[in-house]
Formats: structure tokens, sequence, C-alpha cells
């Protein structure tokens, strides 16, 4: 008995001693750089879950806002020389690219995502990739949609629900017009691309043929892109649309054009939704999501724009532990809730698009903005968000575009067919 009794005070001595070993666990320090601050914060709450879920393996995560050109310079600075990079890395999109070149100095994350693949969004996974090699976790869908200010539509005897595709849009924005002089259908952009790149993969169209990674070439003078512009130059000359000020709706003079409630349609990414609820607020209560337009029914209604995809640098002291605490504070269900609670962005991970309990809480602030729930459109159109491709050249083209190209069609009113072949020879010469 006496024996048995020590044993016994033996083995909780042992599972004691181990348990306040994991209690004690030495933290491992992990620097993570970022351009957005509300990013900094995710990533220091997640740091906190990550080490009440894990005591045996805690970090000490050091997060770091950098301005955005700063930033990404001086992590392409560091990937080249090997000497000062951080751990973890936020890159923006359109940077992507640039930190893919070559051999790239960065993990590749398909074992840590591993978890997760079966429902996360495919296309947000190939913009962060090189062949079958994923690089980056992605934040968000970034799915586009169409915000209807139901109110100005409804007053003139619209229904947004019955609009399918382009021409309905248009039919629409005419109606609107005559019953209100002061209101516009939707805007034309100057400075960006949102709307023409949904309707050019409507089309099953890019802005380059990415087929070989290693030398992708410019599509710009293509049937698809004149069909996507000439559209947008007869909204102008309808009066149904307007340039919008600031070049897009993602900038101060964009959003208080939006605050005055004329523009009955704004074709955005998901996101976008944060900028209504925490910078248009005279705006709540009126607008409802839906699918986006198409050229013809059938089409794909979405595409997934914008983005930041975090990647490991293969300086990290502890390789394995940065590619797990990322990946989970980014893709599981906890990360991916609080990634929708916190910031509005919709989750990678579809896993929780059917968890109601989180995605139509009625005391979610980005809920109670909107007349309909954005998941319900969400999973109308999951299996048709398409990308465009991001790569080495996506730079030279979107520099065109905004400097050159938006400007001669849409407020120059040229003719179309002859400025895409002007842009085509441009970029070429540009990049070529």
């Amino acid at each position: 008995m006496k024996k048995c009794l020590a044993l016994a005070l033996a083995a909780l001595m042992v599972i004691a001693l181990a348990g306040m070993a994991s209690a004690s666990a030495t933290p491992t320090k992990l620097t993570l750089w970022t351009f957005i601050d509300q990013h900094a914060k995710f990533y220091n709450e997640m740091a906190e879950e990550w080490n009440k879920a894990n005591p045996d393996k805690p970090i000490a995560l050091e997060a770091t806002v950098i301005g955005y050109d700063d930033m990404h310079n001086k992590l392409k600075i560091a990937l080249q020389s090997g000497i000062g990079a951080p751990d973890m890395c936020d890159v923006e999109l359109g940077q992507f690219p640039n930190v893919l070149l070559g051999e790239p100095q960065l993990v590749a994350l398909n074992d840590a995502l591993s978890p997760y693949i079966d429902t996360i969004v495919p296309s947000r996974l190939s913009i962060y990739s090189k062949g079958d090699v994923h690089y980056g976790v992605p934040t968000h869908v970034g799915a586009t949609v169409a915000f209807y200010n139901v109110e100005l539509l409804e007053a003139a005897g619209i229904d947004y629900k019955t609009i399918v595709t382009w021409d309905d849009w248009a039919a629409a924005g005419k109606k609107l017009k005559e019953a209100n002089p002061d209101a516009y259908m939707g805007n034309v952009e100057t400075t960006t691309q949102w709307q023409t790149s949904l309707m050019l993969t409507e089309q099953g169209a890019d802005f380059q043929d990415n087929s070989n990674p290693d030398d992708p070439k410019p599509t710009v003078n293509t049937p698809e892109l004149l069909k996507a512009v000439e559209t947008q130059q007869q909204w102008l000359k309808d009066g149904i649309a307007f340039l919008c000020p600031g070049g897009q709706v993602d900038t101060e003079e964009g959003k208080a054009w939006l605050n005055t409630g004329v523009c009955a349609t704004v074709i955005m990414p998901e996101w976008y939704m944060s900028r209504f609820v925490d910078e248009i607020p005279d705006m709540a209560g009126k607008y409802a999501i839906a699918p986006a337009p198409v050229f013809e029914a059938g089409q794909p209604r979405s595409i997934g724009l914008g983005g930041t995809g975090t990647v490991v640098t293969l300086t990290c002291p502890d390789i394995p532990l940065a590619s797990d605490f990322i990946s989970w504070a980014k893709l599981s269900e906890l990360g991916e809730s609080t990634i929708w609670n916190v910031m509005g962005f919709d989750p990678v991970n579809t896993a929780v698009w059917d968890d109601e309990a989180l995605t139509h809480n009625p005391d979610n602030k980005f809920n109670k903005y909107f007349l309909t729930n954005v998941f319900d459109t969400l999973n109308e159109v999951k299996g048709e968000i398409k990308y465009v491709s991001s790569t080495s050249i996506s730079p030279t083209i979107n520099s065109y575009f905004s400097s050159t190209l938006w400007n001669n069609l849409y407020i120059d009113q040229l003719d179309a067919a002859a400025e895409l072949e002007a842009a085509q020879e441009a970029i070429e010469a540009d990049i070529f």
C-alpha cells in the first residue's frame, strides 16, 4: 500500500513539474513589420490568444508599424542583403511580386497552411504564391460586391434586386436620372481600376498574360477591356455616372461625396464596409449589399481585390513557430472571427461564413449599418470569386492606367480602341 502511494505521489510530482515547466516556458521573441496600425493591434491580440492556447511554446511578439513605402523598401533591402529582416512581415498585394523576384528569401508556408487549405478561397492563396509554393498568408478575400443606396433607388421606383446585368443597371440609372436629376447610378474611377477589374474578369480576361510567371506579358489591347471601358464611357455620356471626386471612392473626397447621398451604387471589395461604418456615417441604414452586375447572366459576379499577405523570412530564428503562429492567427476560426468583428473584413477561411452566430450577430457594428447581411451575398458568390494577376509588371501597367489611360478615356473621352492600342505599345516599351 505504501509502495503504491509513493508511486502515485511520484507520478503527481512529475506531472506537476511538467506543468510548471510548461507554464514557465521562455517566450520566443518574434518580430513583425506592418504598415497598418489595425493590423499591429490584431497581431498583438492574437499573440496573447496564442500564448493562452500554447503555454508550452509562447511567443513575445514585437509588432512594429512602419510607413508603406519605407517598410516595403526596407524589407526588399533586408531580403537582398540577408541582414535586418523581420521574422514576419505584411506585404501589400501590389508589392508582393517584388519580394518573389529571383530565389525568394521567404519561407514556403504550404505545411503551415495545410490545416486550413480546404476552406480557404483558392484565389487568395494564388496571389501570394510562386508556382505551387505559397509564401503569404492572406488577410481577407476582398470579394467585390455592389452596395446599393436603397432609399435613393426606391424613391425613383427602382428595386435593386431586379438588377442582374450592366444593361439592367444602366436602364435603372436612366430611370433614376429622370426622377432625380441630381442623382447618379454610380461613378467612374480615374486613379484606379476596382470597377474595371471586375468587368474584365467577368469576361474571363486579365490585364496581363501570366501563363509564364517568370515572363508575364501585358494584355491591355483586348476586346474584353475595350468593352469594359466603352461601357463606362457611355455611362458618362448618358449622365448616369459621375467622375468620382478624388479619382475613386476610397479617398477623402470620394467618401465625402458618397456621404451626400447622391450615389446609388458603389462597386467595391467587401472591405469597403469599414469605410462606410467609420467614415460615411450619414448613409447608415440606407445601403444594401448584393452581387455585382455582369455583362451576361451566368458570368462570375465577384473578384478578390486588395489585400496583404504575411510572410515569414528565411532569417527567422524559429521558422516552424512563426509559420504556425501567423497561419493560425489569420486563418483559424478564432483569428477569422476577430478579423471580421474588429476590422469588418471578409474571412479567407469560408468555414466561418456559415456560422450565423458570428456572421448574423445583430450587435455587430457592420451588420447594424447595412440593410442586408454581407455573408448572404458572399455565400451566394462563393464559387465565383476571380482575381487579376499581380506580377513584376503590374506596377508599370497600373502607373500608365492612373497617369494617362483613364484620364484620356473618361475625362477627355478619346477613342477607346486607339487609346488601348497606344497603352499596349507604351507599356510594352516601358517593360521591354
